[in-house]
């Protein structure tokens, strides 16, 4: 049976996607991996045919559980409130990953207040995604988010351009500073799963 890594937030443009398609790229040479596009604008589902890993749309959820495929990542759109609670269940591991904002913040808050209500907050990451350089407001946002009992993952993920690019090129391709941030970041996450 697969585990389910389920990436999630309340708020949109706090790199869901984007995270999500890195880290199953990262894995693709290890282990079976898939996407689960569950975002009716179907960001990940528009490049398919050109993505190293499949993505599949939201129907097909049901039949990968008794499949061989070893990671399951599930890219969430921000109003899918109705199904969350359900997919946090679902999943091994739960990904909130959010910007250093103060609106970015106030917004967590509904996504881990779902994430708790499913009993799901000890299968649950959030990572610092976007992050621009040498700022001091992540430490104190990150301060801010110790009150909610959720671990903050060590690794912070830049907002770099192999990021944004990362589509085009099947991965961050050889940008070291992306790669070890994926790297790292994955790592993480299979710790998680242990």
């Amino acid at each position: 049976m697969p585990y389910f890594i389920l990436t999630t937030h309340q708020k949109g443009g706090v790199g869901k996607s984007t995270l999500t398609y890195n880290i199953a790229v990262n894995l693709k040479d290890k282990a079976k991996v898939c996407i689960v596009d569950m975002d009716v604008q179907g960001s990940l589902s528009d490049f398919k045919n050109f993505s190293p890993v499949p993505v599949l749309s939201a129907d097909k959820l049901p039949e990968l559980k008794n499949s061989d495929i070893d990671f399951v990542f599930i890219d969430t759109p921000p109003y899918l409130s109705n199904k969350l609670p359900e997919l946090c269940k679902l999943a091994d591991a739960i990904i909130i990953p959010t910007k250093a904002g103060v609106f970015d913040v106030l917004a967590i808050r509904s996504t881990i207040e779902i994430v708790k209500q499913s009993g799901s907050e000890k299968k649950a990451l959030i990572v610092f995604n976007m992050i621009k350089p040498n700022t001091s407001l992540t430490e104190e946002i990150k301060s801010q988010l110790n009150e909610h009992n959720i671990t903050v993952a060590k690794t912070m993920v830049s907002d770099l351009v192999a990021f944004s690019r990362s589509a085009l090129h099947n991965g961050v391709g050889d940008n070291k500073k992306a790669l070890s941030q994926i790297e790292a970041l994955t790592n993480e996450i299979l710790i998680l799963l242990k």
